[in-house]
């Protein structure tokens, strides 16, 4: 064969394509079990973190079994026959529905003689998604904590919502006013008040988005929380 001719150029760059493709998704097939491992441990180091239980993330399951309670939430009432498991439910599908229809998971853990509830959350900031948790104290309206985390958010400005700094803001807050919801303000200057937290400086479409985020995602709690308070 001619090493020079273009149908040997061609069929060489064919059979290397063919034969990295195979090596690729051959890779990326045994090493997804193990992604999808980190990705559990992760979260449940972050349901974790939302109550003060700080672990490494490779430490994170067995802390999370002994602690944590899974539940499934639709229209303020557990389901007795979700779709499926609170752990599994994809937030962000989930709150493409709206709140009264939404089926959300609940985690209620147990620390030191004391409860709590954990919720999820799942938003938009200024480039892509943000998540994170809210833990309430036994009174279901009292915020124990919070862990928020984004993917792609500018380093310095509203990447600042993942530091201890901010989420530090949202304990002893309230999210109820006399006995009515009261939504999580992230203000721009100087909070005050048992609802409102200080927003990120240059930071302002991804404090908005954590606000809108923080108050749609606990909207479908809202009528359970009032059952416990």
């Amino acid at each position: 064969m001619n090493v020079n001719s273009n149908s040997y150029t061609y069929t060489f760059a064919l059979i290397m394509v063919v034969v990295v493709a195979a090596l690729l998704a051959g890779a990326a097939s045994v090493l997804k079990p193990f992604q999808e491992s980190n990705i559990a441990l992760e979260k449940k180091q972050n349901i974790l973190k939302s109550i003060g239980v700080m672990v490494e993330r490779d430490a994170a399951e067995k802390p999370y079994d002994e602690m944590i309670s899974e539940f499934v939430l639709k229209g303020g009432q557990i389901v007795e026959s979700p779709k499926s498991t609170a752990f599994d439910i994809d937030m962000a599908a989930a709150v493409k529905v709206s709140a009264d229809e939404r089926e959300v998971p609940l985690y209620t853990a147990e620390k030191d003689g004391e409860r709590f509830y954990i919720i999820p959350l799942r938003g938009k900031g200024l480039w892509g998604p943000i998540w994170g948790y809210i833990s309430l104290k036994a009174d279901g309206k009292t915020i124990a904590g919070a862990t928020f985390d984004h993917k792609g958010e500018t380093p310095g400005l509203g990447a600042e919502i993942a530091t201890d700094a901010f989420q530090s803001q949202f304990v002893d807050k309230t999210i109820f006013d006399d006995g009515a919801f009261a939504p999580i303000m992230v203000m721009k200057g100087t909070a005050s008040g048992q609802h409102q937290v200080d927003g990120i400086s240059g930071g302002t479409i991804t404090s908005v988005g954590l606000e809108a985020m923080v108050n749609d995602c606990l909207k479908p709690y809202v009528n359970y929380l009032k059952t416990v308070q």
